[in-house]
């Protein structure tokens, strides 16, 4: 086994990451439910109340609250992918280093 396979196993197998681990895998399934759960409730009015997003914002305007219903879901699914990389690359990057050093350090 090489050095770098040696410090990498043990990395993965030190508490502090496999705690940020998980908090990072729950943060990115929450994300995920919350995403299924804002398209799933777009499609389920498109299916039940089709009339509700087709209606017109404005008097003989050609815009709908569908189209502004798509944008906000567009929208919302940059704006919370910006907060997961955000915190993946901020937050639990740190960690990771952190990791890393203190594995290193133990190995001096």
């Amino acid at each position: 086994m090489t050095q770098e396979q040696q410090l990498a196993k043990q990395v993965l197998a030190h508490p502090k990451f496999q705690r940020m681990a998980k908090q990072k895998s729950i943060l990115g399934w929450t994300f995920s439910a919350i995403m299924f759960f804002v398209y799933v409730g777009f499609i389920w009015v498109i299916g039940t109340d089709p009339k509700l997003l087709g209606t017109q914002v404005h008097e003989g305007s050609i815009i709908t609250l569908g189209i502004y219903a798509g944008v906000a879901m567009i929208i919302f699914a940059f704006l919370i992918t910006l907060v997961y990389v955000w915190l993946a690359n901020g937050k639990y990057e740190d960690m990771t280093q952190e990791v890393v050093k203190e594995v290193m350090g133990a190995q001096k």
